[in-house]
């Protein structure tokens, strides 16, 4: 246990100091964002995510070290190695996605923005080598127990097939959705946290990945919450989808993990009916209230939002990390007591 506290102490640290140095490094090299929901659209860094990786792959590396030396060479710390290398292969296809950045402002959808980004349907594949470490070490158990139908055993099915469609699936879907200040890392406090619990709660090992992530982010949303010096970018979301679906499948809490994710999932299938073209994006009113910049239509989850009121985007960010809260404290109910 003393291993586990100083492990996510040290992803804690790490991070909070190393965010403000990046941030200045950031807006110096020019990977830099547009705040959307500020009515002077300033420009603030962007990329967050490598933050938040630096901390978490030291925390990781802590308890590695500490375990090594310790108790010795597990098979845990082989999955955890795993995990670490498909972390950095996504986090990596982030970071060229905020890299994509033009010369000068340019308007789509009524949203200015700085940001090109990379081509929506490229996404997809280039998350796919994320899955390949886990591949290799035959991550996971093959024998699948769904409600009603059963347990069945999918075989080699599973590291070559749902492994890969889990990273690409939940990669992408947590990418989906956000947008606002604290958004993001709010929600994933919450699920990494419910996650970690779960896993404490099943004496799962899995759980020092769930909590030495939420360490990383206690420390990055001091410097992302409203109002934001540093944005997430891409590089953190897809960091955050890989991390749940190569923690689940890991630690074999597939079906739990597929709760975790069911808002994520509902704003997939809303940006479907946009061929996920449309954002989530918020037109800001004169009294810094938001409203769904394609009116009636509906394309995400805080189109819903928007529509049922006059919020503001910190307003917006604390009914999306409520949501995410109710849904984890389900899981939890349902599976723990």
């Amino acid at each position: 246990m003393m291993t586990l506290v100083l492990s996510v102490l040290v992803s804690f640290f790490v991070t909070l100091f190393i965010t403000p140095v990046m941030i200045r490094f950031l807006y110096k090299i020019g990977v830099v964002g547009i705040d959307q929901h500020k009515r002077n659209k300033p420009i603030i860094p962007t990329s967050g995510g490598i933050c938040v990786a630096i901390g978490i792959l030291t925390g990781l590396l802590t308890f590695i070290g500490l375990e090594t030396f310790t108790t010795g060479f597990s098979s845990n710390i082989v999955d955890l190695l795993a995990i670490i290398s498909s972390v950095l292969i996504v986090t990596l296809v982030g970071l060229f996605d905020d890299l994509n950045i033009a010369s000068k402002k340019f308007v789509t959808k009524d949203i200015e923005d700085i940001r090109i980004g990379l081509p929506q349907w490229i996404k997809p594949l280039l998350t796919l080598p994320a899955a390949i470490p886990l591949m290799v070490i035959s991550a996971g158990d093959p024998n699948i127990n769904l409600p009603v139908i059963g347990t069945f055993d999918v075989g080699i099915l599973f590291p070559l097939l749902l492994v890969p469609i889990g990273i690409i699936g939940a990669s992408n879907a947590i990418n989906m959705l956000g947008g606002f200040n604290g958004m993001e890392t709010g929600m994933a406090i919450v699920y990494m946290l419910g996650l970690g619990i779960f896993a404490l709660a099943t004496q799962n090992p899995i759980a020092i990945l769930f909590l030495v992530v939420t360490g990383s982010l206690l420390a990055f949303i001091k410097f992302n919450w409203f109002p934001a010096k540093i944005l997430p970018g891409d590089s953190l979301t897809y960091l955050l989808g890989a991390l749940i679906a190569s923690g689940v499948i890991v630690g074999n809490m597939e079906t739990f993990g597929i709760i975790v994710m069911i808002p994520f999932f509902m704003e997939l299938i809303l940006k479907l009916r946009s061929k996920f073209k449309a954002s989530s994006l918020g037109k800001l009113r004169k009294d810094d209230t938001l409203e769904n910049i394609y009116g009636k239509n509906v394309y995400s989850l805080t189109h819903i939002v928007m529509r049922l009121g006059r919020f503001t985007e910190k307003q917006i960010t604390m009914i999306f990390i409520l949501l995410v809260s109710l849904v984890v404290v389900l899981g939890l109910s349902l599976y723990l007591f």
